[in-house]
């Protein structure tokens, strides 16, 4: 051979599945108008006494067919004549004894193995049957990857997939084609498969308008039956030189279950476009984008023509992403939905959001069109943020009651975490504090499990030096700088308590707000004009009706809350006081009145968007 074999096989079959060879034999087999085409798969005791017969009823090995073979790259005109293949023979089996009858008097037999110097022994034998005998020993692997390789059913779906539209073409042309599959072990056949003609399904054509160039029209091959929910599959594949290559049209998770799919895309346009070694696609892969988007169009079209209870289960996948990311309504391929994966979907969705956002921001003027745009993409944008927060109530409704304190705490705000008003876009994704009211969105500093030292630090840039080991859950700085002398503050501070803690234990709540306000106001004098204090408890009778004989007033809400403000006296020797405003609540206040008020812009926006669809 002209080619160094070793060599060949590493740069051509550095990747290559056992399967392969079924494939290679059996279309060497056709190409030598073969009808019959026998797989016998010989299994000993260990792997390494494995091997396969292959034998056909072909013109065998002809003087002319035997010069190709012997020259590894001397192809065939048709482009299904490849000339690789036959190396992946090797990949798996260290020799492959082959006996072929041409002329139907002489036999040829050579081993095609590493050293194949293109050589072979021709022995006149008289009136015999044509054909080819491959007989391949010296099992090479460890494994074989997938037992499956050689179960007799899994070959015969194997070869079904590759060869569906010779078979087909056969049918067609009344030209009888036959498989026969059968694995021994020790001698005895212990499985067997057969593939005939006759059993191919008859396939409908679907002429699709549109084309990949000027000249060649695309048809769409399909066969749908219902089957049972263990027989499902479905095969979705570009026909190329009279075989199958499987593309992923319908993504796993939409797989429609009970039925058995099988769509091919045709086109002259596709013909040559295989490597040498049949394994992979030479497409390029904007041009393989284009095709699986009209692959997807013509599969959709049909289901909708002809398979409702399908369609209708895809028409469900589009009411659901509309209601879950009603922000990129509109950005949707519908063709897409019920094949592609959600994931894809919604990336291409948003990647379509993201360009038109980029288009508006860049542009120095906007036109009247653009404006109107703007305002949809701002709309959308808040949406976004609306989905994100309707997430973390969700998550929080579902806390462990047993450790909610803790989780409630990272989700409010993550432990440990600092937050700063300069980074408001990046942190609102990290930061929840909004749960507890929206006007706490415009905060400069948040400080998640710090010492009070720590709170004092950040706020007068280490002025002060006093220790305070008191340290509250959260506690949020907003509206200003502290530290700037002509601006005025206001303060949250945030305390979580565990469940089931007694009457007696709760109140203590009131007289840590109550420190809390002296401690801060001292540091800060005037430049605090306010303080917000929200204690988070498990309520009984018992503390409410504490809570009435001081004052606390109960609020509207989908849970229990109270509400007092009062003046805090800062020290007993002045008149200096500092408002105080503090809510006593319980975990169903803070999370259903933050979903009542988050639903209700979700609502609007939701509405917006479908007034613009009508």
């Amino acid at each position: 051979m002209e080619v160094n074999i070793k060599q060949a096989l590493k740069v051509f079959f550095s990747k290559s599945s056992f399967e392969m060879i079924y494939f290679e034999a059996f279309a060497n087999a056709l190409d030598a108008g073969a009808t019959d085409f026998y797989i016998d798969i010989k299994q000993g005791n260990e792997l390494k006494e494995l091997s396969l017969v292959l034998t056909d009823n072909g013109i065998g090995f002809t003087d002319e067919r035997f010069r190709k073979f012997g020259k590894l790259f001397d192809v065939e005109e048709e482009p299904s004549h490849k000339g690789l293949g036959r190396l992946v023979y090797l990949c798996y089996f260290g020799k492959v004894h082959v006996e072929s009858c041409f002329n139907n008097s002489v036999t040829r037999v050579f081993d095609f193995d590493e050293s194949f110097s293109g050589t072979s022994q021709t022995i006149h034998t008289g009136n015999e049957d044509n054909g080819t005998v491959l007989t391949m020993t010296e099992f090479l692997g460890t494994k074989l990857g997938r037992n499956d390789y050689i179960k007799p059913s899994y070959i015969k779906n194997a070869l079904l997939e590759n060869f569906y539209m010779k078979f087909y073409k056969a049918k067609l042309a009344g030209k009888q084609l036959n498989i026969f599959i059968r694995l021994f072990v020790d001698g005895q056949i212990v499985s067997e498969e057969t593939i005939t003609t006759d059993s191919m399904p008859s396939f409908s054509v679907k002429e699709l308008t549109t084309q990949m160039d000027l000249f060649n029209s695309i048809d769409l091959y399909y066969y749908v039956r219902e089957v049972e929910i263990k027989e499902t599959k479905v095969i979705t594949a570009l026909a190329i030189d009279d075989r199958s290559h499987r593309v992923e049209i319908i993504a796993d998770e939409n797989l429609p279950k009970g039925y058995e799919m099988i769509f091919l895309l045709i086109s002259e346009s596709f013909q040559g476009n295989i490597d040498g070694t049949r394994q992979n696609l030479t497409i390029s892969d904007n041009e393989l984008t284009i095709i699986k988007t009209i692959f997807r169009n013509g599969i959709s079209e049909v289901i909708k023509e002809q398979f409702p209870q399908i369609n209708k289960n895809n028409e469900k996948r589009v009411t659901y992403l509309k209601q879950t990311f009603p922000h990129l309504c509109g950005y949707f391929d519908n063709n897409d939905i019920g094949y592609s994966s959600q994931t894809d979907i919604l990336k291409k969705a948003q990647d379509k959001f993201f360009r038109d956002q980029k288009e508006i921001l860049g542009a120095k003027e906007l036109n009247d069109e653009q404006f109107n745009k703007s305002l949809d993409l701002s709309a959308r944008a808040l949406t976004e943020y609306i989905l994100f927060r309707q997430n973390v109530i969700k998550r929080m409704k579902g806390l462990d009651k047993n450790n909610k304190e803790e989780e409630l705490h990272n989700l409010i705000a993550p432990k440990y975490a600092e937050f700063h008003g300069q980074d408001v876009v990046t942190d609102m994704y990290r930061n929840n504090v909004w749960v507890l009211d929206d006007k706490f969105m415009s905060y400069s500093t948040v400080l998640s499990e710090a010492e009070m030292s720590r709170v004092i630090d950040v706020l007068t840039e280490g002025e002060v030096r006093d220790k305070d080991n008191d340290r509250p859950d959260i506690t949020l700085f907003f509206s200003g700088n502290p530290n700037e002398s002509d601006k005025k503050v206001d303060v949250v501070v945030v305390e979580l308590k565990r469940l089931g803690l007694s009457a007696e234990q709760n109140s203590i709540v009131e007289f840590q707000l109550d420190t809390r306000t002296r401690r801060l106001a001292e540091y800060y004098g005037n430049r605090i004009q306010r303080m917000w204090f929200y204690g988070i408890v498990d309520f009984d009778d018992q503390y409410e009706m504490h809570l009435r004989d001081n004052y606390f007033k109960p609020l509207f809400s989908n849970g229990k809350i109270y509400f007092r403000s009062k003046q805090v006296s800062l020290n007993l020797t002045s008149s200096e006081s500092v408002i105080q405003n503090a809510y006593i609540l319980d975990f169903s206040a803070m999370v259903e009145d933050a979903n009542s008020r988050n639903s209700t812009f979700l609502k609007i926006l939701q509405h917006s968007f479908e007034k613009r669809k009508q």
